[in-house]
């Protein structure tokens, strides 16, 4: 697992909806980047913790590939609520 460093979180991005209401599957490319992810580690972090549900800005963040897993890793503060 990637442990971040600094006020530094990752997150785990919700997958995205692959089909509108009415049934339209949406190709990759117009599906929009999602805004909600689960924090996976936490590194010195005041007000998030591992395993939150979080929003975020949709085009913040470093995107890696670890462990075949698409994640963010972000500071704390680009961090915009914490869900629930």
């Amino acid at each position: 697992m990637i442990k971040p460093l600094g006020d530094r979180v990752v997150i785990e991005p919700a997958l995205q909806q692959e089909k509108t209401e009415s049934g339209i599957i949406l190709p990759d490319t117009a599906q929009e980047k999602p805004q909600e992810g689960k924090v996976l580690a936490v590194g010195d972090c005041l007000y998030i913790n591992k395993d939150d549900v979080v929003l975020y800005p949709k085009y913040s963040g470093t995107e890696v590939n670890h462990e075949g897993k698409d994640l963010l890793i972000m500071p704390e503060k680009e961090v915009l609520a914490v869900v629930g």
